[in-house]
């Protein structure tokens, strides 16, 4: 087990800091390469696609068809990080998703239920269904592993009794929308230069954004200051905000000028801040880093490991439902095949963005990077005209590689 976060001290008032003294210096600025690594490498990949596909990587269509694509796979990865770092895993969430999508299809099609209601009954389901994980897990002491294997096969019969083994569909357009439609523009468009054609209300949003996050990360850089936690030297702490907030305004001015910003981009970045939110200073947070860094530890300074782990598995079986409607609504069908290796996508996005095998390290932020660089590999190797067996192999390498960075990371560290 690594060692406990310092964030699970009740008095830090901030997320987990960066762990170990592994180091790196690059242009001459020392950066911590177990945390900055991953968008590092996030970088190197854009890059060498945009290169590789004559820019066609960036273009406002592929970006926002990169983001939709992508959403339930994000999505699955927020609850996934948190399962990880608690030294758990969910093999189930792929056919969750299946299941939940055709409660969802059955609800909506079949009995004509307001899609409201209908969607808060599918959401409750999935929780229904991470509850009963939860308890063989949590109560029973079953490893997750076992159970959610068997959940993996249980569910996905579930999901083929439910259907009659056939599709269900149309969706209702409110259900559409939220999966394949963007925002309305309110104060018409930019019409000169690189902002051609974007949405002004889009490009105030982005603004906004940078703005919020250039607040926070500046409040939590004085908060660890104030407690003689370890923060980033100045210019570093500096160059990373600049390089954040310039990424997030090109995204955003290439999705204004397309179609405005997804629906699905807008609900992706509330359960980002959420989360991050309860993983950085909620005290349900902490424990769970407490738990996945060291179990005994955890035992012995009163938190309640069960509880927390079983809400863990509620919380993962809301998103996967979540998640189900989404896929669903974006193929205006529920299918007896939907969410097959969505789990192994959602594995793979939490592990290349920074979980450990052992538990107790990982970031939201990182999770949703580490399905990015899936996204783009899948996005980029589709344009080059790459075979589908090629692109396996390359997310096998880079997720090998990204498990060997973090064992290699901890040696280190441990020097």
């Amino acid at each position: 087990m690594s060692s406990i976060s310092p964030t699970d001290v009740p008095t830090a008032p901030a997320g987990p800091p960066p762990a170990g003294p592994a180091r790196a210096t690059i242009f001459g600025v020392s950066l911590n390469i177990r945390q900055s690594g991953i968008y590092i490498a996030f970088a190197l990949i854009v890059v060498l696609f945009a290169v590789l596909t004559d820019g066609a990587l960036l273009q406002p269509q592929n970006i926002s068809n990169l983001i939709v694509q992508n959403s339930y796979i994000l999505i699955l990865s927020i609850g996934m990080i948190l399962i990880i770092i608690a030294g758990h895993i969910d093999l189930s969430v792929g056919s969750v998703v299946a299941v939940t999508g055709a409660i969802s299809a059955v609800l909506m099609v079949d009995y004509g239920i307001p899609w409201p209601v209908a969607l808060l009954l599918t959401l409750i389901a999935g929780g229904v269904i991470g509850a009963w994980q939860g308890y063989w897990i949590a109560y029973f002491g079953i490893p997750a592993f076992i159970v959610t294997l068997a959940g993996m096969l249980l569910f996905r019969a579930l999901t083929l009794t439910v259907l009659g083994n056939q599709g269900i569909g149309p969706f209702p357009d409110p259900v559409r929308t939220l999966s394949n439609g963007f925002t309305d523009g309110y104060f018409g468009n930019v019409g000169l230069g690189v902002l051609g054609g974007a949405d002004i209300f889009s490009l105030l949003i982005g603004v906004l954004a940078v703005g919020g996050m250039a607040v926070s990360q500046w409040r939590t850089r004085t908060a660890r200051l104030g407690y003689r936690q370890a923060v980033d030297p100045l210019p570093v702490f500096l160059l990373k905000i600049v390089t954040a907030a310039a990424v997030i305004l090109f995204v955003v001015v290439q999705l204004a000028r397309f179609r405005n910003l997804p629906w699905v981009l807008v609900l992706l970045t509330l359960l980002v801040l959420a989360y991050s939110l309860v993983t950085s200073r909620a005290v349900f947070g902490r424990q769970i880093y407490a738990i996945g860094g060291n179990l005994q530890a955890a035992v012995l300074s009163g938190i309640k490991v069960k509880q927390v782990v079983f809400w863990l598995f509620v919380n993962m079986g809301v998103l996967a439902a979540l998640a189900g409607v989404i896929f669903a609504g974006r193929l205006n069908q529920a299918g007896p095949t939907a969410g097959n290796t969505f789990e192994l996508d959602a594995i793979a996005a939490a592990f290349i963005g920074g979980a450990a095998v052992q538990g107790g390290v990982g970031k939201v932020v990182g999770a949703i990077t580490g399905g990015l660089i899936m996204g783009v590999i899948n996005n980029g190797m589709s344009l080059i005209g790459s075979p589908s067996e090629r692109v396996m192999l390359v997310k096998g390498v880079v997720l090998l590689a990204a498990v060997a960075f973090d064992v290699w990371a901890k040696r280190r560290a441990a020097q």
